[in-house]
């Protein structure tokens, strides 16, 4: 969840009370998630993650689809700045877990394969994630669907090599943690 404030008027200098005005603002409760993606796509017809160029009408919608703040006024948006867009820009790169993963050497390159709230919503249902998950931050969502769909292959075959050597080497522990000779 990122909580934005966006100012409606500058700080200031009250002429008669002989003071400093706060400067009043407005907070957004914005939201990536797969509620969001799904929004932004039905109004854009396109994929949102694999599209990266992005006009600025289609990343402030976004931020409208995201926004989960009620009775925003329209206008609040134009008010964005550029600060309030890189600290977006950081909450959706952000990962929001602590998983990561080791690429594998045989995987070649990235899928090309597009990917919409649709093809997400699929993988949800194949693998049994809860509906009520598609209000998770995007990121985490997405690595909990790795991470089940690397717990759900089957373990790797070793080839005949590996499991020799790894006997050998489990022999040879035992030899020497026994002082045995065989």
């Amino acid at each position: 969840m990122l909580y934005l404030k966006i100012p409606l008027t500058n700080e200031g200098w009250d002429e008669e009370k002989q003071e400093f005005v706060e400067a009043k603002h407005c907070t957004l409760q914005l939201e990536h998630s797969l509620v969001s993606l799904s929004k932004w796509e039905s109004k854009w017809h396109k994929s949102f993650l694999s599209n990266k160029d992005k006009s600025n009408e289609e990343i402030l919608d976004y931020v409208r689809c995201m926004t989960i703040t009620q009775n925003v006024d329209p206008s609040i948006y134009f008010k964005l700045t550029n600060d309030n867009y890189k600290e977006i820009q950081q909450y959706i790169e952000n990962p929001m877990t602590a998983t990561y993963f080791s690429e594998d050497k045989n995987t070649k390159g990235t899928s090309r394969e597009v990917i919409t709230s649709e093809l997400i919503y699929y993988w949800m249902i194949a693998l049994t994630i809860p509906p009520q998950y598609e209000k998770w931050h995007l990121n985490r969502l997405l690595t909990l669907i790795r991470v089940c769909n690397i717990k759900n292959q089957p373990p790797k075959k070793r080839s005949k090599r590996d499991i020799l050597s790894r006997n050998a080497a489990l022999n040879a522990a035992r030899r020497k943690q026994y002082n045995s000779k065989g």
